[in-house]
Parts: structure tokens; C-alpha cells; sequence
């Protein structure tokens, strides 16, 4: 009569324990990287979601805007409140629920090339008529209070053909524009008018700002609203 190795069969049960305590935690292992898997896909798929149809950051590259905006300010764009936009490639508004309004700090595509994105102020929408006359803006014949609008070359007296044009109608769907740093942009007096559809959102908020040659953060503009 044969006997049973009763130390191999425990040994046998430790091995196949062992085994299953292995898978599980492999197992364990797989889920957890799995679960970090979707969590990061989802994160990127919901900031490409806000980056194309709701808030895009962008950097201000040139001093057209002085003083609202300097250089390496870095700002927010509302990409919702005027409509729904296609991102690239295609690029354009599809349903349009609020329109730019005058005064209004606005992210465009540049008319003359359009691999470049502009931001400038709209001074008047379709419809109005304006004249710049010795650098003061006339909107349907009254002169508009422009507290934003700095002249670098201070002299309102010394004018040039950018500091009097019109008067004109601005068309449909257009917009007129100019930065707040008169004397040094680059903008609707020169080029013309802005189309609606290629309107990518209003400015609104400064997040970020550092003059790189200073290498030093503006903290008193971090958080300020543009207007």
C-alpha cells in the first residue's frame, strides 16, 4: 500500500497559491496602469476639447497694444462667446450667437497672411461709418471717448495719411479694428477689414507675463482682466 508524500502536496498547494497570488497581483498591476491610461487619454482629449472650442492661450509678440497688453503678456481667448468655431483645418465659425461689439480686445486671423493670428481692438462693426481725422476716431459723426488708445509720438498736431482716413462705411459681416498703440500698428488703416468668420474669440484675461529680456515674472499683471 502506497503512502502519500504529504510534504510534496503542501508543497504543491504553496506553489499553485503562489501562482494565484502572482496573477492577481499582476492583474492588480494591469488595472491600475490601465485605469492611469484612460484618466491621462480622457485629460487630453478634455483639454484639446477646451484648447479648440472654448479658451486658447496665446503670447503677445509685438507692442501694438501698448499699454493694454505688452510684450510676453500671455493671455486667455474666449473661443465660445461669439459661436461655435471648427479648429483646423477647418478653421471657421459655424454658428454665430453674439457678435464682436465695439471696444471689444479680439483674436483674428491676420487678412494678408493667414498663418498668423492678430490681436487689435474692434473700433467700429458693419454698418458704422468712421473717420480718423488728426487721430481722433469719429463713429457715425461723434467722437469717440478712447481712454485705451496711447500715441507713442505724443504730438497730435504732427500727422501723417494713418492718422486721417474716411470717412467709410464698414461692410457687412466685417469688422474694423486698430491696435491701442496708435502710432505703432500695423492695422485696419492699412489692410482693411476683418472678417467675421475669421474672428477666433475675445481676450479676456492676463495668466502670465514675463519680459524675457529682463527675464522677470509681472506679477501685478498676472490675473488682470483685459479690457
Amino acid at each position: 500500500m502506497s503512502g502519500v508524500d504529504e510534504s510534496a502536496v503542501a508543497v504543491g498547494h504553496r506553489e499553485q497559491e503562489e501562482k494565484r497570488a502572482s496573477a492577481s497581483e499582476q492583474s492588480v498591476r494591469k488595472s491600475i496602469t490601465r485605469e492611469y491610461a484612460e484618466a491621462l487619454l480622457v485629460a487630453l482629449l478634455l483639454a484639446m476639447f477646451i484648447r479648440s472650442f472654448i479658451v486658447q492661450a496665446f503670447k503677445i509678440p509685438s507692442g501694438s497694444m501698448l499699454s493694454t497688453l505688452q510684450i510676453g503678456d500671455h493671455i486667455l481667448v474666449n473661443k465660445f462667446l461669439y459661436g461655435f468655431r471648427l479648429p483646423y483645418p477647418i478653421d471657421m465659425t459655424v454658428w454665430e450667437w453674439s457678435p464682436p461689439q465695439r471696444g471689444d480686445v479680439i483674436v483674428f486671423i491676420y487678412p494678408k497672411d493667414r498663418t498668423k493670428d492678430f490681436i487689435k481692438r474692434v473700433i467700429a462693426v458693419a454698418g458704422d461709418s468712421v473717420e480718423v481725422r488728426h487721430k481722433a476716431v469719429y463713429i457715425n459723426g461723434s467722437k469717440v471717448n478712447e481712454p485705451h488708445a496711447v500715441f507713442a509720438e505724443g504730438d497730435r498736431e504732427t500727422v501723417g495719411p494713418r492718422d486721417n482716413l474716411g470717412p467709410f462705411t464698414v461692410p457687412e459681416h466685417k469688422l474694423f479694428v486698430m491696435g491701442d498703440n496708435r502710432d505703432q500698428s500695423h492695422d485696419g488703416r492699412f489692410w482693411g477689414y476683418v472678417d467675421l468668420d475669421d474672428v477666433k474669440g475675445k481676450a479676456f484675461l492676463i495668466y502670465w507675463s514675463w519680459d524675457g529680456q529682463e527675464t522677470w515674472v509681472r506679477w501685478g499683471r498676472i490675473g488682470n482682466l483685459i479690457r
